[in-house]
């Protein structure tokens, strides 16, 4: 039992570290979350303290490893997956209650208010995401058709590369002038520049992914595998990433994404045999 307190200890004065550092290079409103959340995990810190009546290091590791995941990928992607990752030491909170009544408290703080501050976080990422989204679902199921259907029906990869490399760059082009224009009147918070920046990188990300296995592969048809697998790789990173920062399903987003992409994939690689075969293409 003393064991399983010094680690809660040493999860409280982990996380209360990152926390503060996160104050430190924040600004406004973010501040003020993060310094409300270390101060509730350093007062944690202490109640164990006053039961074990030790001092406890932080894990360099966890700090070094949730400061940098934070810092790469977001506030809130990184806030949140920090507090996901205290599931197993909310259960040993759970067993503790009956000894210790005072950590029922601590419990409700982990579960419910450290919560409600995270998603008072202010993050351009997260402002954004639409548009991400947008670039990286048209990118993935426009492209995915057409690198399949274009595999059957000029079964030459150079042939294949270039075209999917000039599709997917107009696709790219005209999606990032389409969300420019359906943001550009509005008079909300999204900037169109930056709305149509962020759809277009997204889109332009996923065509040099998708397409580049058609330069490295002899074989045409390993190169449409391996692009496919690509993209499954592409949206259950992406899923992953969006179902922690905004708290969604991850499994029935990720198979309805896996689903959309590989079945137009398939529908367009059965159209690209039966244009070659009735066409009487042959390249």
């Amino acid at each position: 039992m003393d064991k399983l307190i010094l680690r809660l200890q040493q999860n409280e004065i982990t996380e209360g570290e990152v926390y503060k550092r996160l104050a430190q290079i924040s600004k406004g409103s973010n501040q003020k979350v993060f310094e409300q959340i270390a101060a509730e995990e350093f007062s944690h810190y202490q109640f164990w303290k006053k039961q074990t009546g030790k001092d406890v290091p932080i894990n360099k590791f966890r700090f070094n490893l949730y400061y940098f995941i934070i810092r790469v990928f977001g506030l809130t992607f990184g806030s949140k997956l920090m507090e996901k990752g205290e599931g197993q030491a909310q259960k040993v909170y759970a067993k503790l209650i009956t000894k210790y009544p005072e950590a029922k408290k601590i419990l409700e703080d982990e579960d419910e208010h450290e919560k409600k501050l995270i998603n008072m976080i202010d993050e351009e990422k997260l402002l954004y995401i639409g548009s991400v989204v947008l670039g990286l679902n048209d990118a993935l199921v426009e492209l995915t058709g057409a690198l399949a259907g274009f595999t059957l029906a000029l079964q030459n990869r150079n042939l294949v590369a270039m075209a999917g490399l000039i599709t997917g760059l107009a696709a790219s082009l005209s999606m990032a002038a389409s969300e420019y224009l359906s943001n550009v009147s509005g008079e909300g918070e999204i900037d169109a520049k930056k709305s149509a920046t962020y759809t277009g990188i997204a889109y332009i990300f996923t065509v040099i992914y998708l397409i580049f296995p058609f330069f490295l592969f002899t074989n045409i048809f390993v190169c449409l595998g391996v692009s496919l697998f690509n993209a499954v790789t592409i949206i259950f990173l992406f899923t992953f990433y969006i179902s922690v920062a905004k708290d969604y399903d991850f499994k029935k987003r990720f198979l309805q994404m896996v689903s959309i992409s590989l079945g137009v994939a398939t529908l367009s690689f059965g159209l690209g045999f039966l244009i070659r075969k009735f066409l009487h293409i042959d390249i």
